[in-house]
Order: C-alpha cells, then structure tokens, then sequence
C-alpha cells in the first residue's frame, strides 16, 4: 500500500472515527488477516442499491419502475463501481498479499469493485445513510457527465442493426482485430464491418464493450453520411 488512509479520507471528504472499520474495508481476504472486506461488502452493496434506487426516484418523477431499474442496472454493477473506485485512486490503499499484488489485484475490476462497496457499507455503519448517500452521488455525479436512460443503457449494436437492415438488407459483422494484455487486463479492439466494408474500430476491457463502441462510431458515420 503507497498511500495514506488519510489521504483517502480527505479524498472522500469523511473521516472515519474508527480506524479499523477503514482498515477492515480496504483489506482483501488475500492479505490473510482474521477479518477481511467481504462482509461490508455484502452492506455496502445493499446499501448502494438504496442509496441509487431513491436517487433516481426523486431525479426523474414521471419514469416508470422499468426505465428506473434500466438506468439503476447501468450504475449499480461492477463497471460502474469499479469507475469510482478508480476515480479515488482506491487501489493504491487497499491491502493485499505479495501474490495477489505481483498477479495486478490493484487493476482489477472485480477488486475495486468490492472494495468501494466496501467503504460505503463501512460509512453506512459508523455514520449512517446520509452520510453514505453523499459520498456515492457526489462520486457518481462527478463520474457521469449526464444521468438519463438514453446516456447510460443506449445500446448502440441494436440501433446499427435497425440502420444496416434499412439501409442495406443486411446486419453488421464484428471482428477482433487484435487482443492486448494479459489475462487480468485484457484488451480487445473490434472491428465492425458492413457489406464488406470496415466501418470503426474500437477498443474496450472486454468484447461487449468494443463491440458497442465500434457501434456507436458506425452510427455517428452512418448518421453524417445520411444528411
């Protein structure tokens, strides 16, 4: 560990009045201790499902529960806590063996994750839901430019796929160009391709996220060709 809690604490704006509460949060059950961060986890994830859930209530009155738990799906998962941990810097304080370190445990997603539920399942239990509450929103507001339906669950494979039947009779074919990295930070750049023709690259942690970004661009193109 690099860092300083303290320089997490005023990161996150809160001081925590029990050290070991922190101390138990950021710790992997790699790092072979008699507690670990599973169990504020499991809280943490409760309460950030709460937390978002009456967030999104509030921010928009006239949608239906289906379009809530769409937009709520889209923030509540490991991606999208894994982009706030890294907003923090949240590897750089958690603890973990020789072995798990050597193997990129502070880049993993599934680690990050964890661990920023972690920390809001251990404010949520020395200082309470507000308190908890102020912490995720501000994080998450910080992390998403915009918080609608169409920014956080368009799926852009679906609308390429509506254009290319229209337009050409046919369905877009994507292609891994290449794959980077090892095992634990994969790297995949897709190609999409349309009557033969290759129409964007992108490159994402994984296939589904290249894939939907490769899409996105054949969009936007297919759009400005189109005008």
């Amino acid at each position: 560990m690099s860092k300083s809690i303290e320089t997490l604490e005023e990161t996150l704006g809160y001081k925590f009045k029990k050290e070991k509460l922190i101390i138990e949060a950021l710790t992997h059950k790699s790092y072979k201790q008699p507690y670990d961060n599973e169990r504020l986890e499991f809280l943490g994830d409760a309460v950030l499902d709460l937390i978002v859930g009456e967030y999104l209530f509030k921010k928009f009155p006239k949608s239906a529960e289906g379009g809530l738990s769409k937009i709520r799906a889209s923030l509540v998962n490991e991606s999208g806590f894994d982009m706030l941990a890294r907003s923090i810097n949240l590897g750089d304080y958690i603890y973990l063996s020789n072995a798990e370190e050597n193997n990129g445990g502070r880049e993993k997603p599934s680690l990050l994750s964890n661990a920023f539920e972690a920390i809001i399942g251990a404010v949520y239990l020395e200082s309470g839901l507000q308190k908890a509450q102020e912490i995720a929103i501000n994080l998450i507001e910080k992390n998403h430019k915009e918080i609608s339906l169409d920014s956080l669950f368009k799926d852009f494979k679906t609308t390429l796929q509506e254009m290319t039947q229209a337009s050409f009779g046919e369905t877009p074919e994507y292609v891994v160009v290449a794959s980077r990295g090892p095992d634990h930070l994969k790297e995949f750049e897709m190609a999409v391709i349309i009557q033969g023709k290759e129409y964007a690259r992108a490159i994402g942690k994984s296939k589904k996220i290249a894939q939907q970004e490769a899409a996105e661009l054949a969009v936007k193109i297919l759009k400005e060709s189109n005008e």
